[in-house]
């Protein structure tokens, strides 16, 4: 009998291991080596976006590509910050999987930091586009043509990610960590408070506070609240975050809850049944959210029960779209069939239309689903939806509707959040950093990565 209690608890240990990508054994990540295939084939032809696809003069991510001439040719030099900050993350994952040689990589990052050092920046934080062969910023609307704290976060957590992977590198190496080191020192987040408890999105030195954005969760910034109380130079205090970002704790959701799932959050804007799914992955592709826990929230658990309740709608489909269903799901910010939408699960938010890197990106926290879907995409509608640089932004099935178009920070999240997936690896090195341990301490976060 104890040699049979003894069994059972091996096998449910190891049933349980085999669904928890991210354990510090080996898991069981693919079924078959067909699944493998396609998953480092979908990977690679993403990360290609950050590599043949980038802007040449400085390197960086172009905001968009459009690979069917439907393209105005003024765009071509619009490059991004927050896209291209996951792309410094992708450039990481291509040297690790060998998709570039690690040379390939440090030239290309030099590159990308030379534009930054020299490119237009407002108190230590980029704007959202410049121009890639000028660095001058090209407003992204025209009140918005100064700093961008969101998307400077997004590039500082790739930053991040590099200094540490080159920190005990050759001496180029060393170098390149030192010019992120000193980029990241000189973002001035205590400025982006104007004096008050909570950070700002926007500061322009033509229009000021004019755009007036103040940041309160729960969306997809909370990654900038913990860099800057992480700042060893420009540092906010812990109130910052509980007065601002947390709202005195009107973050805290009122039981949201669909298909038995709940939300312990309240996401921004009253979304019915949680936001769109960056929500749950822009701030989480170096912030690594397992066993991640503060006063408001367990974020494994919000970021997994999202995920689920974006895929679980999508298998209702109570908008009887064409095609939704298991293997075919996943809503959020993506290109539309009129224009740009916020895609997300609820009757006016769901528009038909799929945008395959919310299910991709996804995948540490669904990743059965998320296998599914990539493999049916992929197996069933390659020649419709996969591209030079992977599957498309987004389609419809109910419009018949897809486009060669891609957007840069659609494409990043892909492939750093498949990595985070099989290997952690932006997770370990963007937790390795010595200052976010002690600015999520002093937050009140507990994680098993902070002593």
């Amino acid at each position: 009998m104890r040699n049979q209690i003894f069994l059972l608890m091996l096998i449910s240990h190891f049933a349980v291991f085999a669904q928890s990508p991210n354990t510090n054994g080996k898991p069981q990540l693919f079924k078959n080596k067909e699944e493998e295939k396609v998953f480092n084939l979908v990977q690679q032809a993403s990360f290609e976006y950050f590599r043949k696809g980038a802007e040449p003069i400085s390197g960086m991510g172009r905001e968009r590509i459009h690979l069917d001439g439907n393209y105005p040719s003024k765009d071509q030099t619009v490059v991004t910050s927050g896209g291209s900050g996951f792309g410094v993350m992708a450039l990481i994952v291509g040297m690790e999987r060998k998709y570039i040689s690690r040379q390939e990589g440090v030239e290309q990052l030099s590159k990308i930091l030379h534009f930054l050092e020299t490119a237009d920046r407002f108190k230590g934080a980029w704007p959202h586009w410049w121009n890639g062969e000028t660095g001058k910023v090209k407003p992204f609307g025209r009140k918005d043509n100064g700093g961008d704290l969101v998307e400077t976060s997004y590039m500082l957590q790739g930053l991040l990610c590099m200094r540490q992977y080159f920190q005990n590198g050759t001496g180029a190496e060393k170098a390149l960590a030192a010019r992120a080191d000193k980029l990241w020192k000189e973002v001035d987040f205590d400025w982006y408070r104007n004096g008050q408890n909570v950070l700002y999105w926007h500061w322009s030195p033509d229009y000021a506070w004019q755009m007036n954005f103040p940041v309160r969760g729960y969306n997809e910034c909370l990654i900038m609240y913990v860099l800057a109380a992480a700042s060893p130079t420009h540092a906010v205090p812990a109130e910052v975050y509980h007065q601002g970002w947390a709202n005195n704790g009107k973050i805290k959701a009122d039981s949201v809850r669909y298909a038995g799932l709940s939300l312990q959050l309240h996401h921004q804007g009253n979304a019915v049944n949680g936001g769109p799914l960056f929500w749950s992955q822009y701030s989480y592709l170096g912030l690594d959210p397992r066993g991640l826990k503060d006063a408001y929230a367990d974020y494994w658990k919000e970021n997994t029960n999202q995920s689920l309740i974006n895929y679980q709608w999508c298998v209702d489909n109570p908008g009887k779209f064409k095609g939704y269903g298991p293997n075919n799901w996943g809503l959020t910010a993506s290109y539309s069939v009129k224009g740009y939408a916020g895609h997300a699960p609820s009757l006016k938010n769901d528009l038909g239309v799929i945008s395959p890197t919310a299910a991709l990106s996804a995948f540490p926290f669904t990743p059965k689903q998320s296998m599914a879907a990539m493999m049916h995409w992929y197996g069933t509608k390659k020649d419709k939806l996969f591209g030079e640089y992977g599957f498309y932004d987004a389609f419809s099935e109910t419009d018949n509707w897809y486009l060669p178009h891609y957007l840069a920070i659609d494409q990043g999240p892909i492939v750093v959040m498949m990595e985070n997936y099989r290997s952690g690896l932006l997770w370990n090195l963007f937790m390795s950093c010595p200052e976010i341990k002690t600015g999520l301490k002093k937050l009140g976060f507990q994680s098993p990565k902070i002593p």
